[in-house]
């Protein structure tokens, strides 16, 4: 198989005042579809809101730049995870968890995935499910339905399924209140890759921090690990291959490479 190498860009999915959501597609990238490993990127504006949803696919987010809010729920948790990211965060989502993100900030927020799609609906690409809005779940169920099954008013079942007129991102006003994170929830689920121990260091050359089951518990359900490599400039990663058939997603100054995780 001939392999393209050039870098691409992400096909954006859908996008609105709050931010976007692009996707890399194997019909870019056909060593997606290969690899069986789905790559996305959520930038949210200020004020930008990601509703909640979930997806078909294990994955890892990491936060490329800004800080803000992820809220995770667990299945058959009784409460959720309200948690503070900033730039270098790295979090593992097992499939089934519902997330949302936010950013209450004036600069932008932007967080990239990287996920084992072998078991998806369609490998080498994320299948994503809203649970609100014109897309969501809701919408496949009577209003009467809905009521009974998640004990919700007649009002608060039109507001779910009719008043987000936008797929997915929202941008809130000014004002509106939001869960409040806790620190304490962050435990065993984040890891910020900018301040953990270095597993290399190369004087003048660059880093790497690698994610496994030691420094990120919950990476032991999603079935992958990954490595971040960051080089000075100037320098530059020898030649090598790898022994665990790991796929390299790569941006300017630094690369990451997603792996399956082995439990070594």
């Amino acid at each position: 198989m001939e392999i393209d190498l050039a870098p691409k860009a992400p096909k954006g999915l859908y996008a609105g005042d709050g931010g976007s959501y692009s996707s890399w597609t194997p019909d870019d990238l056909p060593m997606l579809r290969v690899a069986s490993i789905g790559a996305a990127k959520l930038t949210l504006n200020s004020r930008g809101f990601a509703a909640p949803s979930y997806s078909d696919s294990s994955k890892v987010a990491y936060v490329l730049q800004g800080s803000g809010v992820c809220g995770l729920t667990v299945p058959e948790a009784t409460t959720e995870k309200v948690i503070k990211i900033k730039e270098g965060d790295a979090l593992a989502i097992p499939f089934g968890f519902v997330t949302w993100w936010f950013n209450p900030n004036d600069s932008d927020l932007a967080i990239l995935f990287l996920g084992d799609t072998s078991k998806g609906h369609r490998p080498g690409q994320f299948t994503d499910f809203h649970l609100t809005g014109p897309t969501g779940i809701f919408t496949g169920f009577t209003p009467e339905f809905v009521s009974r099954a998640w004990d919700l008013s007649q009002s608060d079942v039109s507001k779910l399924v009719h008043d987000q007129s936008n797929a997915g991102i929202v941008k809130l006003k000014v004002g509106q209140k939001m869960p409040e994170p806790s620190d304490k929830d962050r435990d065993g689920l984040v890891v910020n890759c900018l301040e953990a121990p270095l597993d290399v260091d190369i004087k003048g050359g660059g880093c790497v921090v690698v994610l496994n089951s030691k420094n990120l518990p919950t990476v032991e359900s999603v079935g992958l690990g990954a490595d971040l490599v960051r080089l000075h400039g100037g320098a530059m990663c020898s030649p090598g291959f790898s022994s665990d058939s790991a796929y390299q997603r790569k941006r300017k100054g630094s690369s990451g490479r997603s792996r399956r995780e082995t439990g070594a």
